[in-house]
C-alpha cells in the first residue's frame, strides 16, 4: 500500500539560484540537480559502465543484507533518505521484515512514481513517501511515531557534503530517528590500491555525455522554471578529482562570455568561469570512523567489495551518544 506524497516547495529552487549565482565562486547546490528530468538522467548515470557506485554497492548490499536484518530485528520503520528509484531498496526491505517503508525525496512526481512501483513487489508494506529536502528539518508520518526505526543512506550521498556539513547531518539523522535506531550507510572509498584517479573521474564524465546532460539539465530547469534565458550550449560539463580536498567536484564552465536572466534577474559570466555544482567527497576508512562517533553513532559492522572500492557499514545510535 502507498500513501502519495505532497508537493514540493517551489521556491527553494529560485532562491537557492539567486543566491549562488551572486557569489565569487557562482555555485547551485547539488540537491536541486534532482527534479523529474534530473531524478531520470541520475538513474540513467546508475547504468553506465563508467559508473561503478551503484552495482558495487548493491552487490554488497545484496550479500550483508540478511546480517544487517539479523542485528537490527524485526518490525522496524525504514527511513530512506534521498531514496530516487528505491532501486536497491528490495534488497534491504526482502529479509527486513518491516513494520513501514518510509522514502524522502526532494522530486515529488518521481517519489511517487517510484513508491507506487515498489507497492507492487511489497503489496503488504506501509509504503509512506515524504517531499523533502533531508538537509533541512523535516517531520515523519505519524503512522511510525511509535515504530523503532532503521535509517537507509545508500549511494554515497553523504559525499556531497563537506565534512563538518555531513556530521551535522548525520546528528540530524540521529536525533530523527531516536534513540537505539540503526543507520545503513554506503561510502565511496577515497582512491587507493583498488581504484585509480582515472577510474574515479571517468564515473562522473562518461564517454556517453549522460552525466554532462545531467549537469546541464541544472541549468535547463533554470529556463523550465524560472524564466530563463540561459544559453545551455555555452555551458560545459567538467569533472576533476581535487585531491587536497579529497572530493571530486563538478562545474559548468562558460565556453565563452555569456549572460542571462533568471527570475527577473541578470547575471554574466565571463570565459572559463563556473558554476560549481557538485562535491563528492571520497573517504578513508579512518575519516569514516571519526565521522561516526562524531556524530553520535558506533559504528556495527563494514563490508566492502574485494577491490576496496565502495563500504557499506551499519551503525547503532545510543541515546546520549551525541559528542560535542
Amino acid at each position: 500500500m502507498v500513501e502519495p506524497a505532497g508537493p514540493a516547495t517551489a521556491d527553494a529552487f529560485a532562491r537557492a539560484v539567486l543566491i549562488g549565482l551572486r557569489q565569487p565562486q557562482k555555485v547551485i547546490p547539488a540537491r536541486f540537480f534532482y527534479d523529474e528530468a534530473g531524478s531520470a538522467l541520475f538513474e540513467a548515470i546508475t547504468q553506465l559502465p563508467e559508473y561503478y557506485p551503484t552495482r558495487t554497492e548493491a552487490a554488497i548490499l545484496a550479500d550483508c543484507a540478511a546480517a544487517i536484518a539479523a542485528a537490527v530485528g524485526p518490525g522496524r520503520a525504514v527511513i530512506e533518505y534521498g531514496s530516487g528509484s528505491s532501486a536497491k531498496t528490495p534488497l534491504l526491505l526482502r529479509p527486513l521484515a518491516a513494520a513501514a517503508y518510509v522514502p524522502v525525496d526532494i522530486s515529488g512526481e518521481f517519489l511517487n512514481q517510484s513508491a507506487a512501483a515498489l507497492a507492487v513487489q511489497f503489496p503488504h508494506l506501509p509504503i509512506l513517501p515524504v517531499v523533502a529536502d533531508f538537509t533541512r528539518p523535516f517531520a515523519l508520518p505519524a503512522q511510525v511515531a511509535a515504530r523503532p526505526r532503521l535509517g537507509f543512506f545508500p549511494g554515497s550521498t553523504i559525499g556531497n557534503l563537506a565534512p563538518g556539513a555531513a556530521i551535522d547531518l548525520l546528528r540530524g539523522f540521529a536525533s530523527l530517528l531516536g534513540p537505539e535506531s540503526w543507520l545503513v550507510i554506503g561510502f565511496d572509498l577515497a582512491p587507493g590500491a583498488g581504484k585509480s584517479v582515472a577510474t574515479l573521474e571517468a564515473a562522473y564524465d562518461d564517454a556517453a555525455g549522460v552525466t554532462a546532460a545531467f549537469n546541464r539539465n541544472l541549468l535547463h530547469r533554470i529556463n523550465r522554471e524560472l524564466a530563463g534565458t540561459v544559453r545551455v550550449d555555452d555551458f560545459a560539463h567538467r569533472a576533476v578529482w581535487n585531491a587536497a580536498l579529497g572530493r571530486i567536484e563538478m562545474h559548468l564552465v562558460a565556453r565563452r562570455d555569456t549572460q542571462f536572466t533568471a527570475a527577473g534577474q541578470n547575471f554574466r559570466l565571463a570565459a572559463g568561469e563556473t558554476i560549481h555544482t557538485e562535491n563528492s567527497h571520497k573517504w578513508t576508512p579512518a575519516e569514516i570512523r571519526l565521522m561516526a562517533h562524531a556524530s553520535g553513532w558506533t559504528p556495527a559492522h563494514a563490508w566492502t567489495d574485494n577491490a576496496d572500492r565502495f563500504t557499506v557499514q551499519l551503525w547503532r545510535h545510543h541515546d546520549g551518544a551525541l559528542q560535542p
